[in-house]
């Protein structure tokens, strides 16, 4: 790594955590900041980010296991009916904290949550860093 990759990727990390959790916040724009500054960082941006992300929804989750098993309201509707793979969505804002906290309360599989949550969010970020000019495009 070259010098000073580590700040700048610890607060990409802190961003994209936070943001994945139930306080708000976007990452989008510090991912992009980074990538327009660093190009060459893009695969570690990449992992750092969706990796911190995933963390976040994750905590998400398990504060949702803590929560009593409720099986009411429209995102615990659409995870009885998806299941674990509408975590995909994670990453949507306003919905993808309420999926990752339903699918706490609903005690779904957390293997399977990570492994789609992880995706979505990942695609996401590949999504941004291609769309941006210096990287992908």
């Amino acid at each position: 790594m070259v010098s000073g990759d580590p700040a700048l990727l610890a607060g990409l990390a802190a961003s994209a955590f936070l943001a994945a959790t139930l306080l708000p916040g976007g990452s989008e724009a510090v991912f992009a900041a980074l990538l327009a500054l660093r190009p060459e960082l893009t695969p570690t941006a990449l992992l750092v980010a969706t990796a911190a992300n995933t963390a976040g929804g994750m905590s998400t989750y398990a504060l949702g296991r803590l929560l009593p098993r409720k099986e009411s309201g429209a995102h615990a509707h659409t995870l009885q009916r998806w299941g674990s793979l509408a975590l995909i969505l994670s990453w949507v804002p306003l919905i993808g904290d309420a999926l990752c906290a339903a699918a706490g309360a609903l005690r779904l599989n957390a293997f399977a949550c990570l492994a789609w949550m992880t995706l979505g969010k990942g695609l996401r970020y590949m999504a941004i860093a291609w769309a941006l000019p210096s990287v992908g495009a």
